[in-house]
């Protein structure tokens, strides 16, 4: 066991001092204004874009029944909750965004995004490697994430935000591999990954799923980051609420 934490500690150090080399190097980096140009923007009740508006009520319902079900929790609530929040947010976010896609909107998605992104990387560490760390990077990570939302949005360059969003899919997979916990199985964040990855698959064939079928790509990625929310929940909250009572 000590020699798999040591090769994941080498793995999660080296990826990201290549990430932040990576990031040092690259030329600023714009934002694609053909990304505001998804395939579904049919207007329904009044409402433009409806289906990639109305494919965001899911996240308030998962990130509703996510903070019901952390508030119990002993330790680790304070992070829960704010991953859900951030999730719940998305709910207000998105739409916000949809209604009228452009940057001056689209900040406002991505940033109950990264809160969510943020606040559940220090739940990781706190499971998976040490509790202490992962309160103690909580705050940091939050701040982090927002700033480099707000980075974005003054400078035009998305090279901190693309750091903030994806190291986490490099990191998350490794701690759950090499560092194991006594109390809790990795099934749930194994099927949110899954989840995440259909979605961002969704997500870039946004018009080709869209000639498929009735909706689009990008609102059935929506749909599908949400029930990837929903199966951590059912699978792995409950683990952690005991989890929480027996280390109290």
């Amino acid at each position: 066991m000590e020699n798999r934490s040591i090769v994941g500690r080498v793995i999660l150090i080296v990826t990201f001092i290549l990430a932040l080399a990576g990031l040092m190097i690259l030329s600023p980096i714009p934002q694609d204004q053909s990304y505001h140009h998804f395939s579904d923007t049919k207007k329904i009740l009044g409402i433009p874009n409806f289906w990639n508006v109305a494919s965001n009520l899911p996240f308030l319902l998962v990130g509703i029944i996510g903070m019901i079900k952390s508030f119990p929790m002993v330790s680790l609530r304070t992070q829960y909750l704010t991953f859900f929040l951030g999730v719940s947010l998305v709910s207000t976010g998105s739409p916000y965004y949809h209604l009228s896609p452009n940057d001056a909107t689209l900040v406002w998605d991505r940033l109950p995004m990264t809160v969510g992104f943020m606040a559940l990387l220090s739940v990781i560490v706190s499971e998976y490697i040490n509790q202490r760390i992962g309160r103690r990077l909580f705050i940091p990570l939050l701040l982090i994430g927002m700033l480099s939302v707000w980075y974005w949005a003054f400078f035009d360059d998305l090279s901190f935000y693309l750091l903030v969003q994806y190291y986490p899919m490099i990191a998350i997979p490794v701690m759950l591999i090499f560092y194991k916990s006594k109390q809790l199985e990795t099934k749930g964040y194994w099927l949110l990954i899954l989840a995440y990855l259909i979605a961002k698959i969704f997500e870039y064939y946004d018009a080709e799923v869209h000639a498929l079928v009735f909706l689009s790509g990008h609102s059935l990625k929506h749909i599908m980051a949400a029930l990837g929310i929903y199966l951590f929940i059912t699978s792995h909250i409950a683990d952690q609420r005991k989890a929480s009572r027996t280390n109290s």
